[in-house]
Formats: structure tokens, C-alpha cells, sequence
């Protein structure tokens, strides 16, 4: 058994799997810029559309309701005008009144002139107060010799703050006894081997979270149009215009009948 020869072609398995891994990552990015172009492409193009098909069935539906005076007909209009899309900015000229769900807590108070309910305060018992000075006192900052020794500090400190915050006396003494443990050993280093190793199995995982990535892209409606036609996108938007024309002429005339 020769080491060097082991270590050599491990070395050449390494570099074959760092070209290979550019050249796919290239392709996942390339891909990527090109389904998010076509998304702007098929937004620009056919959302203008797309918000004419939806304002013309909420008004159709609108129009049976009106003529029927059903309240299943009118259930439907009400459904129907929902999904027309809100004026952009709405929550921003609203200053945070409206979320998703319609007005926000805030907003529901500042008409109905109730109080918003405040957040839960949370009183630290004796204990956890104790807990938490002996800690500051033990890891403060302050305290540290060098530079990295006051990150580490710091760090630990944020973690305390936020125990102490929560009232959390068992995290508390969990983070008490790891102050107390001390900082972690500094790992052995690796020899050559084993660091090619590491990279190889660092090579895989990223090239399985691009495979992931690139099956979400794939998968995506706009991923699967662009799939449709990678060499003409611009022909099949056109082809997609040209049908939702066609649908905005068949609800034109169906809303003319009912309204004329």
C-alpha cells in the first residue's frame, strides 16, 4: 500500500469533482437568470392581462348575482372580487393598518378605540437575577485578554441577555455550566488525507443542495414554460398573450349580454 499514490489520486479525485461542480453550478445559475428574466418577461407582458381576465369574471359574476339576486350568485361575486389583485402600496399607504388578513391589530384598535393588547412581560425569579449576575460578573467582556476572547465573550453574553430576558432559569444554568466547562478544545488538525477527505464530502453536499435547487427551478410553473421553449421564450409568450386575448374577448361579450 503506497500513502503517496493513495493521497495523489485522492488529490486528482478532489479536482475532478471541483471542475465538475463549477460547471454544474454555472448551469443551475445560468438556468436560474434565465427563469427569473422570463418571470419578469411573463409579468411585464401578460399581468396586465391576466388583471383584465380577473376583473372582467368578478364582473360577470357581479352580473349574475345582480340578475338572480341568488345569495349562492352573490357569494360567488364576493369570492370572485376578492381575487382581484389589491392596488400595490396599499399596505404602505396604510402605514401597517392592513396585513394578509385584512386590518392588522393596530389598526382594528385605532377604530374600534380599543387598547392592543400589550406583550407578555416576563418577571425573572430570584433565582434566574442571581443566575444571571453571577454570569455577567464571570464572562463579561471586560474581562478578556485578547480579541478573540472578547468575541467570545460577546457572543455568550447575547445568549445570557436573552435567557435572562425570557425569565429562562433552566437556560440559565445550562449556559452557567458551559461558561463553566470552558471554551471547546481546538480540534487536531487534519493531515492530508484526511482534509482531502473533508473536501470531497463538502463537494457533495453542495453539489446535492444544487441539485435541489435546481429541481425547484424545474419544478416551478414559470422553470416548466421556459422548458417549453428554451430557444424561443419570447414565441411562447406571445402564444400565452395570444390565448388570454382571446379569453378577454369571450368575457367582453358574455358581460356585454348580461349587462346590455
Amino acid at each position: 500500500m503506497n500513502p503517496e499514490a493513495d493521497t495523489s489520486r485522492l488529490e486528482q479525485a478532489v479536482r475532478t469533482a471541483e471542475t465538475a461542480l463549477i460547471e454544474f453550478e454555472i448551469a443551475v445559475e445560468t438556468f436560474r437568470v434565465e427563469v427569473e428574466n422570463f418571470s419578469r418577461l411573463h409579468h411585464q407582458r401578460l399581468g396586465p392581462v391576466y388583471a383584465r381576465l380577473e376583473e372582467l369574471d368578478a364582473q360577470i359574476a357581479e352580473a349574475v348575482a345582480a340578475r338572480s339576486g341568488d345569495p349562492e350568485d352573490q357569494r360567488k361575486a364576493r369570492e370572485a372580487r376578492a381575487l382581484v389583485q389589491p392596488l400595490p402600496g396599499v399596505e404602505e399607504l396604510f402605514g401597517g393598518w392592513l396585513d394578509s388578513d385584512g386590518l392588522s391589530p393596530e389598526g382594528m384598535a385605532m377604530l374600534t378605540e380599543k387598547q392592543v393588547r400589550p406583550p407578555r412581560r416576563v418577571r425573572a425569579s430570584d433565582e434566574a437575577r442571581r443566575a444571571f449576575r453571577e454570569l455577567v460578573r464571570k464572562a463579561h467582556p471586560d474581562l478578556a485578554r485578547d480579541e478573540a476572547e472578547r468575541l467570545r465573550r460577546e457572543e455568550f453574553i447575547v445568549r445570557v441577555n436573552a435567557a435572562y430576558a425570557d425569565g429562562d432559569e433552566d437556560l440559565l444554568g445550562a449556559l452557567a455550566a458551559e461558561w463553566a466547562a470552558g471554551p471547546a478544545p481546538e480540534p487536531r488538525p487534519l493531515d492530508r488525507a484526511e482534509e482531502l477527505y473533508a473536501r470531497l464530502e463538502w463537494l457533495a453536499q453542495r453539489k446535492e443542495m444544487l441539485s435541489g435547487l435546481a429541481a425547484e427551478l424545474e419544478g416551478s410553473a414559470i422553470g416548466a414554460m421556459l422548458r417549453m421553449a428554451p430557444e424561443d421564450p419570447d414565441g411562447l409568450l406571445e402564444e400565452i398573450a395570444e390565448g388570454l386575448r382571446a379569453q378577454v374577448s369571450e368575457r367582453e361579450a358574455q358581460l356585454r349580454e348580461l349587462v346590455g
